[in-house]
């Protein structure tokens, strides 16, 4: 699997959300309680950046700004509409300090 270095750790800060192009299309990557989740930044309804929508890092949860879906960012799941579909995930990792992403969702 073919990792891409996103950016430093620093630039994500914890409870914060950053979205970075991948070959592969848009990843968001959000930082909660010392982990990070990567998943498609596409919000699987409205189709507009999730990573300019509502994070909610006690609840791990991210809403779409456009049409009110919200989404587990371990899991890509929908938890609440109109989005019926799960997010891609990505495998998250860090490496030195460096933030890298799979450019490949997990299947």
């Amino acid at each position: 699997m073919a990792f891409v270095r996103v950016g430093s750790l620093a630039e994500i800060p914890e409870g914060e959300v950053r979205a970075y192009d991948l070959p592969s299309g848009r990843v968001a990557v959000a930082h909660v309680e010392a982990h990070l989740y990567a998943f498609s930044d596409a919000c699987t309804n409205a189709g507009c950046a999730l990573s300019d929508g509502i994070f909610d890092d006690r609840a791990a949860t991210i809403e779409c700004a456009t049409d009110g879906s919200r989404f587990d960012v371990e899991t890509g799941e929908p938890l609440s509409g109109p989005a019926q579909d799960p997010l891609p995930i990505h495998q998250a990792r860090l490496a030195d300090g460096w933030v890298e992403i799979a450019d490949h969702p997990v299947a």
